[in-house]
């Protein structure tokens, strides 16, 4: 009996410490999803106007071309003066033509016309010395109507032997390819021994003063927006920028793009090139509508988005569709509506339904406190 009493009282005693030891063990806190959440800058969805938002894209070509082929056909190129980014001046040869066998075509020319004329004074004379013998029966009313009419055919014959002599002239005196204005030589296609033929391809292109100008296209609704004399500043491939003006705002429309033309006129510099690529921003063009910064926009496999912040600071993705940018801001042509928080930083690793400490961007920093005034040495007066 006394060993059965020492069990149980063993065990009556390690019942308790069991017991007493869970009632010791304290419960893990739970976690404050709110304590935990991520500080992030927030901003408002605005509505104001954007200037310079008014942006149009197009090809750099020449203000004025001036296409330059040959007068006369049928003969070589002797030689070639210029060549392509030549500044050239009206007037001044280009290309200069073979000159031997219209030499002496013109010589030809010269002697026929020559003899014609001997010609038709011989018949003139002949004519004039029947002159008041009519009816005198000297000579038959036909001799002497014949005599008149030789006269009048040989002077004819004569004074076209004159135009095909002034005509041969005239086309050695083409021999000589001129600029028709002053300008760059955009374009050179003929070479020396090339044939003078007649082709739909000119021998030279230029750039009437050297003037490049964008052509650039924008939508039906923004030609409203630009006027002839604005300010524009163009960006260039090569990363340079120039400001231009605007000078021809298209009167149409194009009926299937639904795109409208406008000209912008730059200055001549050597690194604005024809046939490049243009962007031209339009300075004093405001745009109005919503407006988010263009930080706040995040692109992915679904398009773009912004991520919002809602009343219980919790995070919600938004697709939107972005309109015009300018000035580090871009219009929310489809998005959330005016008031609505959104995240100012889209690059921030944020999911649905995340739990966020919203501060607002545009707040001030707040101040540092103060330091305290540091205590005297000892021994120091005051």
């Amino acid at each position: 009996m006394s060993r059965s009493k020492t069990y149980l009282t063993l065990a009556v005693g390690l019942v308790s410490a069991l017991a007493l030891s869970a009632c010791g063990a304290k419960e893990p806190p739970k976690k404050d999803p709110a304590a935990e959440a991520r500080t992030v800058r927030v901003v408002r969805v605005e509505n104001r106007a954007i200037t310079g938002s008014l942006t149009a894209s197009g090809s750099l070509i020449p203000r004025e071309e001036a296409a330059v082929a040959p007068e006369v056909t049928g003969y070589r190129v002797s030689r070639v003066l210029v060549d392509e980014g030549a500044y050239v001046q009206a007037g001044q040869t280009l290309a200069q033509l073979d000159g031997a066998l219209i030499a002496a075509q013109v010589e030809q020319q010269r002697a026929l016309a020559a003899q014609a004329a001997i010609q038709a004074d011989q018949a003139e004379a002949e004519a004039a010395r029947v002159a008041g013998l009519d009816g005198q029966g000297v000579l038959s009313d036909e001799a002497l109507q014949q005599r008149r009419f030789q006269a009048k055919a040989s002077r004819a014959t004569a004074n076209a032997q004159a135009a095909a002599y002034r005509d041969a002239q005239t086309r050695a005196g083409k021999l000589a390819v001129t600029a028709p204005v002053s300008g760059l030589v955009l374009e050179r296609t003929v070479r020396p021994g090339d044939l003078a033929a007649g082709g739909a391809t000119p021998w030279f292109r230029i750039a009437r003063d050297g003037k490049i100008e964008l052509d650039a296209e924008l939508p039906e609704d923004d030609m409203a927006r630009v006027r002839v004399g604005q300010r524009a500043t163009v960006t260039l491939p090569s990363g340079g920028v120039a400001e231009g003006q605007v000078r021809i705002v298209s009167p149409e429309v194009n009926t299937q793009t639904k795109l409208g033309s406008v000209r912008i006129s730059l200055p001549v510099r050597d690194d604005i090139r024809a046939g490049g690529f243009g962007r031209a921003i339009f300075n004093d063009a405001a745009g109005q509508g919503l407006t988010v910064p263009e930080t706040a926009i995040r692109y992915d496999a679904d398009g773009a988005s912004v991520m919002t912040v809602d009343s219980g600071n919790r995070v919600k993705r938004v697709i939107v569709q972005t309109g015009a940018r300018g000035e580090g801001l871009v219009t929310l042509v489809r998005g959330p509506p005016a008031g609505t928080r959104v995240i100012q930083n889209a690059a921030a690793f944020l999911l649905d339904g995340d739990v966020v400490k919203p501060m607002d961007a545009t707040a001030p920093p707040a101040a540092a406190p103060a330091k305290p005034a540091a205590a005297p040495a000892p021994g120091k007066k005051q």
